[in-house]
C-alpha cells in the first residue's frame, strides 16, 4: 500500500489551476455569506433591545412621546429597570439613565424623536453638582425637634425634589 494512489470512479482532475480551488472558494463564500446571515445590527452596535435599559427606554420615550411628564416618564421607566435588572443590587438611578440613554443614541431607529427627552434625565444632576460647588444644603433644611436634637427634613414642596432618591 506504500505506492497506492487514491483514485475516484467517474471523475477526472482539473488540468486547469484555478478549477481546483474552486470548492475552496465556494466554502469561503459560503462561510462569509452564513457569517452576514447571522450579525445583527443592534448587536453589532452592542444593544440588546430586550435588555432592561432598552425597554426602559422604549417605556420612557413612548410615554414622554404621548406627552406625559418627565417624572412620570421616569418614575415608570425606572420601575421597570429596577424590576427586570438581574443584579444583585438595586440599579441605581443615575445607571438607569445611563442605561437609557445608550439604548437611545446606540439605536436611535427604534426610539424616534426621543432624543430631545434626554437631557431631562440629567438636569437634576447638574443642578446638584451646581449646588455643591456653591455650598448649598441641597435643598434640605433642619428643624428642631422635642428632644432639643435637629434633624433633616425633605425641601418643601415648591422647592428642588432629587428624582434620583432611591
Amino acid at each position: 500500500m506504500s505506492g497506492a494512489t487514491l483514485v475516484t470512479l467517474g471523475a477526472t482532475p482539473p488540468s486547469d489551476p484555478m478549477a481546483r480551488l474552486q470548492p475552496a472558494r465556494l466554502l469561503a463564500l459560503a462561510l462569509l455569506a452564513g457569517a452576514g446571515w447571522c450579525v445583527n445590527p443592534a448587536g453589532a452596535q452592542g444593544v440588546d433591545l430586550s435588555s432592561p435599559g432598552a425597554k426602559g427606554a422604549r417605556v420612557y420615550c413612548a410615554m414622554r412621546s404621548s406627552g406625559n411628564s418627565h417624572d412620570v416618564s421616569w418614575t415608570a421607566a425606572y420601575a421597570l429597570i429596577k424590576r427586570q435588572s438581574a443584579s444583585l443590587f438595586k440599579t441605581s438611578p443615575e445607571h438607569a439613565a445611563v442605561m437609557i440613554t445608550e439604548a437611545v443614541v446606540n439605536n436611535p431607529g427604534s426610539f424616534p424623536d426621543c432624543g430631545k427627552y434626554l437631557g431631562d434625565l440629567y438636569t437634576n444632576t447638574v443642578n446638584r453638582q451646581k449646588q455643591a460647588a456653591e455650598g448649598s444644603s441641597g435643598g434640605t433644611t433642619t428643624a428642631a425637634t422635642a428632644s432639643g436634637t435637629t434633624a433633616a427634613s425633605p425641601a418643601p414642596a415648591g422647592g428642588p425634589r432629587d428624582r434620583y432618591t432611591y
